[in-house]
């Protein structure tokens, strides 16, 4: 049978810095079935710099006005607001996630919080000091790759190997590499990662999402890969689910006219459960990849399929030929497979039109 797919509902930032609208998120993600929600951990003085600039998608959905700093500054949870969250999603029986963007919160989320999974975000693919953090924190990490190329994806693996492993030797490009082509560095990334696949734009047009990358992904590193969706709508992840993905990150919010960088490109909540049965249903009907007739189909054998019938009346002692032989419903008489074996044989008994031809041995 096939997994499960995990489903992250990605509450992000769409909290707007508001404890008690994390917690209604969290209310909207364990409602509408998912396996996890996710937020997002940092410290923005540590992540961005007074002269970054926003994304297209931010300028259009908060305006120009402000920077990117003062913009996700206003984001920001701290420990206490973590611990909260944390502990509500313990009430409601749903897993806490949550992505670190600097060093400080990944020792925030593995060691104060205990969370069981990290998760690295595609902006932080080349951020060797983050993903390094990470791997030695020793926590499973999932690994979203928008943005990048197969060489990005295998350096940043390299850097995640070596932590993991806890190597003693001086971090670089060199032990990095050495970590990855090492049977036990692929050893325990095949252990400890999962990649996603993911187009980083909000909205992602649903012509560069390509979820072929997946089969690309799977067959280059031989990891399990997910795919993380930011795409309007549900088909897509849904078809994701379909093409294998071990997990699905999708982005949710309350009200997606509420003001903030990515509530335009959310699910809303009846929106997010859909999405959620959709990923039930296509895992059922996924199944096994055995082809036989089901339990339901069986049934429908005799009304679907044909017999040999007479078409006309046929004497006893009459050779069969082709002209005296069809193939009509109902199903549950000789099979047609066996028409060529009757020809030029004599009929046992007497046959009127439409009657079914017996079975018989030569």
């Amino acid at each position: 049978m096939t997994t499960r797919t995990f489903i992250i509902a990605e509450a992000g930032v769409n909290h707007n810095g508001s404890v008690d609208r994390a917690l209604h998120l969290i209310d909207a993600a364990h409602a509408a079935g998912a396996d996890a929600v996710k937020f997002q951990t940092f410290n923005s003085r540590r992540v961005i710099s007074r002269f970054a600039a926003k994304a297209e998608y931010q300028i259009s959905t908060t305006g120009g006005a402000e920077s990117q700093l003062d913009m996700v500054r206003k984001l920001e949870l701290d420990l206490a607001a973590h611990r909260t969250l944390v502990a509500h999603c313990g009430r409601r029986g749903i897993q806490f996630l949550s992505t670190p963007f600097d060093e400080t919160s990944v020792d925030w989320l593995a060691r104060e919080l205990a969370v069981p999974i990290l998760k690295i975000p595609s902006g932080e693919i080349t951020n060797a000091l983050l993903l390094l953090k990470v791997s030695r924190s020793g926590l499973p990490a999932i690994l979203s790759t928008g943005m990048s190329n197969l060489g990005d994806i295998e350096r940043a693996l390299g850097v995640l190997a070596f932590g993991y492993l806890g190597e003693p030797g001086t971090p670089g490009a060199g032990a990095f590499e050495d970590a990855y082509r090492s049977a036990a560095g692929r050893a325990i990334l095949g252990r400890k990662l999962t990649l996603m696949h993911c187009t980083t734009e909000y909205p992602a047009p649903v012509a560069e999402v390509n979820l072929r990358v997946m089969d690309t992904l799977r067959a280059a590193f031989e990891l399990p890969v997910g795919y993380s969706d930011h795409t309007p709508g549900i088909v897509v992840p849904i078809a994701a689910v379909a093409r294998g993905a071990v997990v699905i990150e999708k982005h949710f919010t309350l009200d997606r006219s509420l003001p903030g960088p990515d509530h335009l490109a959310s699910l809303e909540p009846a929106q997010l459960k859909a999405m959620v049965e959709g990923i039930r249903h296509a895992e059922v009907a996924l199944g096994s990849g055995i082809k036989c007739a089901t339990a339901s189909e069986s049934k429908n054998q005799p009304v679907a399929r044909k017999s040999l019938t007479a078409a006309c009346d046929i004497a006893a002692g009459e050779v069969f030929t082709a002209e005296n032989l069809t193939a009509k419903r109902p199903g549950n008489g000789v099979s047609p497979m066996h028409f060529w074996t009757y020809l030029g044989r004599p009929a046992r008994r007497a046959y009127t039109y439409d009657d079914l031809i017996d079975a018989h041995e030569d």
